[in-house]
C-alpha cells in the first residue's frame, strides 16, 4: 500500500511541475477555442499561448534546483 502512496504522489508532483510549466499555455489555447466556437477572432489568445509556449521553453531549458525552484515555474500566486 505505500508503494502506491508514493507513486500517487510523486504523480501529482509531477503534474504540478508540467501544469505550471505548461499552464498558460494550455489555459490561452483552451481561450482560443472558446473564442472561435462562438464565431469571434482568437488571435489575441493564440499569439498569447504562442508566447507563453516560447517562454516555457526558456524556462525548461534553466537548471533548477530547491534554491530558484519558485522562479523557474512562473509562480505568480494566479
Amino acid at each position: 500500500m505505500t508503494e502506491y502512496i508514493i507513486i500517487v504522489a510523486l504523480i501529482a508532483v509531477a503534474a504540478i511541475g508540467v501544469y505550471s510549466l505548461l499552464g498558460k499555455s494550455v489555459r490561452n489555447q483552451v481561450a482560443g477555442i472558446a473564442q472561435e466556437v462562438t464565431g469571434q477572432s482568437a488571435s489575441s489568445q493564440l499569439n498569447t499561448a504562442r508566447a507563453a509556449a516560447r517562454r516555457a521553453s526558456t524556462v525548461a531549458r534553466q537548471d533548477v534546483n530547491l534554491g530558484n525552484y519558485d522562479e523557474s515555474t512562473e509562480s505568480d500566486g494566479n
